[in-house]
């Protein structure tokens, strides 16, 4: 039952990123952008990462979409006229697709057991043996929860660029305002 639902969101996904580059009006893009980041979110949770589902939800499909939106808004954007009508850019978007996807298929060839061997460079490496940091991160999860183990780095480790993060959107916000209102 999984595999179908994992494939019809991803189906919903890809088709919904599509619609999202392909759309001359901003806000019709921000909201098939919406439509993508719910459909990771039930992606997410269908995997089994409830947490990171609704953060997904929350944060992105929610609150940057929101933002996104006032900022579209507030500035009054049109549809603008698209580049992408002449050949070249056509040719360029296909052979961006095509190496991706050749790089997609090629990663498709990997197990965790070619994935150990390739890391450690011993030819009967378990994955278990190489990737230790998995058995960590259980028992992690284990001691304080998923919210728990996903806080601790965050607040401790990354602390700085998490702070840096919020300098940024803020900064984003500051300059949306300025560049919406010439004469303040």
């Amino acid at each position: 039952m999984e595999l179908p639902v994992f494939y019809v969101l991803a189906a919903v996904i890809v088709v919904s990123a599509l619609l999202c580059i392909t759309r001359r009006n901003p806000i019709s893009a921000a909201m098939w952008l919406v439509a993508t980041m719910l459909a990771l979110g039930f992606l997410f949770v269908t995997l089994g990462a409830e947490f990171i589902g609704i953060i997904q939800v929350l944060v992105y499909a929610g609150a940057i979409m929101v933002l996104f939106l006032f900022v579209i808004m507030l500035l009054s954007l049109g549809g603008a006229p698209s580049d992408m009508r002449r050949w070249p850019a056509w040719v360029l978007a296909l052979a961006l697709v095509g190496t991706l996807a050749l790089q997609l298929l090629a990663l498709g060839r990997y197990s965790p057991e070619r994935l150990a061997i390739e890391y450690s460079g011993i030819p009967s490496a378990e994955p278990d043996s190489v990737f230790h940091g998995s058995a960590v991160l259980q028992s992690q999860v284990a001691s304080h929860g998923v919210v728990g183990a996903m806080a601790q780095p965050l607040f401790s480790t990354y602390l700085i660029p998490f702070e840096l993060t919020s300098i940024l959107l803020l900064a984003a916000i500051v300059g949306a305002v300025v560049l919406a209102k010439r004469k303040i």
